[in-house]
């Protein structure tokens, strides 16, 4: 259903029909799982000119992939939170003879399936559900569900806004029992509130590069993907993880794995409104 829809939202934008696509698939996919993919491609009208890591496709859409024959083989450390999902995964990327050759070989993997941007939200509602408690002591929010989800919303916001400023208030207009609710969260509240979650994520970077049996001086570039690695917190965990080293990060919500579709194709205007409907899918569904 998601490849039948941006399919036609593709269609629609470039007034034409559009046959060919790469599908990206996490790196754990076996090879029955792969071809289920392929088959769904197929049933959305898609010829599945390949299936491609999603590792590889990250290094892809920062342009990892653009080494010259002369160049040497280069190590990347692809640290991909998600919403509900933490993936690490170490790529090998050989040039080859020349740019058609090039090979991207997954070393290692490692991650948390139940980690991800939603436990940062969990978080900061807990911490304000405690704050309203603690202001209003008669009213209890917990047992109001649309109190909640609205409260969700804006944790959702703060968060993102706490990525590039130091403070951030809440602001919600009857909130729960007709009263507005205002408050203020500082970046350094926040990282010490989640200060397991970015633990955990460091043990993932650790283990991963245990599993390739490396050590933090092999890793040549270090891409970020997802909207949660914004946070100036999550950066310097994978840094710390990896020498300090960064060559990209996501400056969108937009996952790079889901918009860097064409693997070999030169990239076009499909590609560019390919991306544009990921993004605007990825938005629709936090919104809901």
């Amino acid at each position: 259903m998601v490849l039948a829809k941006m399919k036609e939202t593709t269609e629609a934008y470039l007034a034409t029909t559009v046959e060919n696509a790469t599908i990206t698939v996490p790196v754990y996919f076996n090879d029955s799982q792969r071809q289920a993919t392929k088959d769904a491609g197929t049933i959305a009208g898609l010829n599945d000119m390949s299936i491609i890591n999603e590792p590889a496709a990250a290094a892809i859409a920062y342009g990892l992939d653009k080494m010259s024959s002369d160049d040497e083989e280069r190590t990347v450390l692809i640290f991909d939170l998600g919403g509900g999902t933490l993936d690490v995964s170490i790529l090998q990327i050989d040039p080859g003879a020349d740019i058609d050759m090039r090979v991207f070989k997954v070393k290692a993997t490692a991650g948390n399936t139940h980690l991800g941007g939603a436990d940062l939200d969990n978080q900061m509602v807990k911490h304000f559900v405690r704050e309203f408690l603690k202001r209003y002591k008669v009213l209890d929010i917990r047992s109001d569900k649309r109190a909640l989800r609205r409260l969700r919303t804006a944790c959702e916001r703060a968060k993102r806004m706490l990525s590039f400023i130091a403070e951030t208030t809440i602001e919600i207009d009857s909130l729960h029992g007709g009263i507005d609710f205002f408050a203020t969260i500082t970046r350094a509240k926040f990282e010490d509130m989640n200060k397991n979650f970015f633990s955990e994520c460091m043990g993932a970077v650790e283990k991963c590069l245990s599993n390739a049996e490396m050590d933090k001086s092999s890793i040549h570039d270090v891409v970020l993907v997802g909207a949660p690695p914004a946070s100036p917190r999550c950066a310097a965990c994978s840094r710390t993880s990896s020498t300090g080293r960064t060559s990209a990060r996501a400056s969108s919500p937009t996952r790079p794995s889901h918009t860097a579709l064409p693997s070999r194709p030169p990239f076009s205007a499909a590609t560019r409104c390919c991306r544009m409907c990921s993004w605007s899918m990825s938005r629709r569904s936090r919104s809901e």
